[in-house]
């Protein structure tokens, strides 16, 4: 089919957010099935996309869609943001003054996260969102938000952790299902507030680290992995929470950019979590369609990458990539028009469901006015986020502050007087900002405010109040240390020196090594605050001065400053092993500086388990009596599991319930503990009691085998409350084990043979994705796929397509040579001989081949037997028997067949 595409369809419209609603009332599509209410988001949308020409379909494939025109559908800026309120995007416009000025400014995730809170969390995006809604009333924002960043925040130098709400992947699921019922539910059924987008999907915690960049990066992530730490946010997002949107993210995982991977966004997402409402849909991080192309260097060309894309299942591209390249794309004949369909289609419905093209009268969410932004109600609870996401780490009895009129504080540091600092990144206009210097000048004492130490000698009490911020931790900027700096450092040692109450305020979303505070004797106390949003400074004097008691935990591990040297940002694994000591609290073998769940309180806690707890279960009873219809959300007991909580001090406090399990059962090593369930209690008056309720599932006691099944295994089993522990019950599991989430295996393992990451596709009249079975004897040659990373240098990998024969060759290695130089950018020769080619790959220990008939392309007819004579017997080069080390994706879904 030949379509000759005008410079006036292929216009990109460049909108801004006051782009009007579509006209069912007198416009042109009054008559059309889009306007007609009772119908199904489905037919609508279908119904309208049935209006769009060829060229009116491909144009409208990025965030910015020009719409049509003709039929009177608008302009629509697909990317607003709001991630811890209404934020600047290029679908949100904010008055320079007066309405619409400013939105509600929350704490950062990192902070809310240290609540576990979820009924917090769940007040906050209904915040959001109810502004969100306002915002677009007035045209100035849209309806689809680019938010939650829910990627677990397992190494403290990424510069985007402080927009996550941790490192663990239960609470992080707990959380996000909490924030998506706030963001997209509310008291009109028929319509969603807005549309949610979970993000990076999937394996994204880097962004320039050593040379590594998060566009070209390749997360080499096994199955066993990738299920159990990096996918159950997400899972919750999909399968628990029905999130209207995900975005897929810059990086390739084992090999294939996540945007153009199947496997990720068909098979896992689609498929296995079941997440196929035609109203969600998936759009790209922004140009990371685009680095399908450079510089991952994924396909040959710019066509073949958008095809790519968009068959994987990616519905709409952050940039101009699709709207520039589809067309020759769809020229060439690399994807149909109902794929283009199905990807309008989606997004359109969503739209529908949002009430986009219904009659405002009929919706409550467009009689929302800016009286609806800001309200007291929205501050109480900005204030109230901080403060519960405030974390005590060292009181030596100094806090709470008894403060006279006669007293004097001295506040010191770069956080001392932070305003816009607060706000972390993503941020909107807040309708104020209060600085911890703002809220000391309200104490009625004397504050001497200084950016240097000189303040101290001439006050009785010394806040330093420093960290790190958006200059050192953000988005394209991983850190380089993990300690205070040397400037900080001497600040902190001169302070202390003068012998004075002193407390130190540890600000910023990752964590800083903070034991020479810790170690010190002179210091009195230390806080951690992260990004505490509009009312930080005022959250943090309450704490210190005890008009409110801190509650707060840490949601990371914080470690000590050598950690950055045991293991590189792009290793991805989680377990300990010869060249890493572990992540996260779960695996980590050293001595952390302040271990995930720590906090202190103004008071003393104790803790009993009060449910009937059995001696022994059986794992086959326990999943028969289980009616729902996902095995790892069955209850393992009757009833929820119940801690009695008694303070025995002197002051009312909230305290975070936080339940581990610890023990040996599946596969070693064993975690050291794992999270499965937490509650906040608030309030406890001195003297009395509350009951945390938990909701223990079989999920929360499985575990993931190599291949990422979720397990039920027997074993002994322990419930740790708290951190240090405060109460513990034991019990066993017997039986045989069960599967309660069977992982879907990705392609390329095949055969029992392990497959490590791979380019290439699976062509010469053999169906893409069959199975074949492992090398042996008896077959007369297997191509292969052999990659030689190039070592102590920042270069791309080389690739070097050849033919393992174990018989006999019969053609020239210069006429392979020459083949394989024919396809420029998927594959780079490292020599032009067979022999040289040897040499190069005996340089390297670590190296791997995939088996199977993997072949390029381009050459796919032209290819022949080579041979390359290995040291070793053929079946220990292809690869290990897939029982002795994780599983990893393989080789024929690494390039799609266009």
């Amino acid at each position: 089919m030949s379509i000759t595409f005008t410079a006036a369809a292929l216009l990109l419209v460049v909108t801004t957010a006051r782009a009007a609603f579509p006209d069912c009332i007198n416009g042109v599509l009054k008559n059309n099935n889009v306007c007609n209410t009772l119908a199904s988001p489905l037919d609508r949308a279908t119904a309208l996309i049935s209006l769009f020409t060829i060229a009116e379909k491909l144009n409208n494939t990025g965030n910015s869609s020009p719409g049509v025109t003709r039929i009177g559908l608008p302009p629509y800026q697909w990317w607003s943001e709001a991630l811890h309120g209404v934020a600047n995007s290029p679908g949100v416009q904010f008055a320079s003054s007066g309405d619409y000025s400013y939105a509600t400014s929350f704490p950062q995730p990192i902070t809310m996260g240290a609540t576990f809170n979820d009924q917090l969390i769940r007040d906050v995006g209904t915040v959001v969102s109810t502004e969100a809604r306002v915002f677009n009333n007035a045209g100035r924002a849209g309806l689809d938000f680019w938010t939650p960043n829910i990627n677990p925040f397992k190494d403290p130098r990424w510069g985007r952790g402080q927009e996550t709400p941790g490192e663990d992947p239960y609470h992080l699921s707990s959380y996000v299902h909490a924030l998506i019922d706030g963001l997209q539910g509310g008291y009109d059924p028929k319509y969603k507030r807005i549309v949610a987008t979970c993000k990076h999907f999937a394996g994204y915690d880097i962004e320039n680290w050593n040379g590594n960049f998060r566009y070209q990066f390749d997360a080499q992530i096994s199955s066993q992995d990738l299920a159990e730490y990096y996918m159950p946010p997400f899972q919750s997002c999909a399968r628990d929470s029905n999130v209207g949107s995900f975005m897929c993210s810059y990086n390739a995982v084992n090999g294939v950019p996540t945007c153009a991977d199947p496997y990720l966004l068909q098979t896992i997402l689609r498929e296995h979590w079941g997440w196929t409402n035609e109203q969600q849909y998936v759009t790209s991080d922004c140009d990371a369609v685009q680095n399908i192309y450079l510089p991952h260097e994924y396909t040959a060309t710019r066509e073949e990458a958008v095809a790519a894309a968009l068959i994987a299942g990616t519905d709409l591209d952050c940039g101009t990539y699709y709207q520039n390249h589809l067309p020759a794309a769809f020229e060439q004949g690399l994807f149909n028009e109902s794929t283009l369909d199905q990807s309008l289609i989606r997004r359109y419905s969503a739209l529908v469901r949002l009430g986009y093209f219904d009659p405002p009268e009929e919706q409550p969410y467009r009689q929302l006015s800016f009286n609806d932004v800001s309200t007291p109600e929205a501050q109480k609870l900005a204030y109230k986020a901080a403060v519960e996401g405030i974390v005590l780490l060292k009181n030596d009895g100094l806090l709470p502050l008894s403060l006279q009129n006669n007293s004097s504080i001295a506040l010191i540091g770069s956080w001392a007087n932070a305003t816009q600092q607060m706000q972390g990144n993503y941020f909107g206009q807040a309708p104020y900002l209060h600085s911890p210097l703002y809220a000391a000048q309200q104490l009625g004492v004397t504050v001497n405010y200084a950016q240097s130490v000189t303040a101290a000698s001439k006050s009785d009490i010394i806040i330093f109040a420093d960290g790190i911020d958006d200059s050192v931790e953000s988005e394209s900027m991983d850190r380089v240390s993990i300690s205070w700096t040397g400037t900080q450092l001497d600040n902190i040692g001169q302070l202390a020196s003068y012998g004075k109450p002193m407390i130190v305020l540890q600000m910023g979303g990752g964590q800083i090594d903070s034991s020479p505070i810790k170690n010190n004797p002179n210091i009195s106390a230390l806080i951690w605050g992260g990004f505490p949003g509009q009312d930080g400074g005022v959250a943090l004097m309450d704490i210190i001065t005890g008009k409110a008691a801190p509650a707060g935990r840490l949601p990371v591990t914080q470690y000590p400053a050598s950690y950055i040297n045991e293991v590189p940002m792009t290793d991805m694994s989680l377990r300990p092993g010869p060249h890493s000591p572990g992540r996260t609290y779960k695996w980590y073998t050293g001595a952390p500086t302040y271990d995930f769940g720590t906090g202190l309180h103004y008071t003393n806690f104790s803790a009993s388990i009060t449910s009937p707890v059995m001696q022994s279960y059986d794992i086959a009873a326990l999943t028969s009596n289980c009616t729902e219809k996902y095995l790892d959300r069955c209850p393992f007991l009757s009833s929820p599991f119940s801690v009695t909580v008694s303070n025995t001090g002197a002051t009312a406090s909230d305290y975070v319930t936080l339940a581990f399990l610890t023990g040996s059962f599946g596969p070693t090593p064993y975690p050291k503990k794992s999270l499965v369930a937490y509650q906040r209690l608030f309030d406890i008056a001195d003297g009395a009691a509350d009951i945390a309720r938990l909701n223990l599932t079989l999920g929360s006691l499985a575990r993931y085998d190599e291949q990422g099944n979720r397990v039920l295994y027997p074993g002994d089993y322990a419930v740790v409350i708290d951190t240090p522990t405060l109460a513990m019950v034991n019990f066993t599991l017997t039986g045989e084990q069960r599967v309660l989430e069977e992982w879907p295996q990705p392609p390329g393992r095949r055969g029992g043979v392990e497959l490590r990451g791979w380019r290439g596709i699976l062509l010469g009249g053999m169906e893409v994705g069959r199975r074949v079975g492992p090398l042996n004897s008896k077959e007369g040659g297997v191509f292969i796929l052999i990659t030689v990373p190039k070592k102590e240098t920042n270069q791309s990998p080389y690739y070097v397509c050849i033919t393992y024969l174990i018989h006999y060759a019969t053609v020239p290695s210069e006429r392979w040579a020459s083949l394989i130089q024919s396809r420029p950018r998927k594959v780079r020769p490292l020599s032009t001989s067979v022999n040289a080619v040897r040499s190069s790959i005996d340089k390297y220990d670590d190296y791997d081949v995939t088996p199977g008939c993997i072949i390029l392309q381009s050459v796919c007819a032209l290819l022949v037997p080579v041979v390359l004579h290995t040291r070793s017997d053929p079946a220990s080069v292809i690869g290990r028997n897939s029982t002795s080390g994780s599983t990893n994706y393989g080789a024929e879904r690494r390039m799609p067949k266009y």
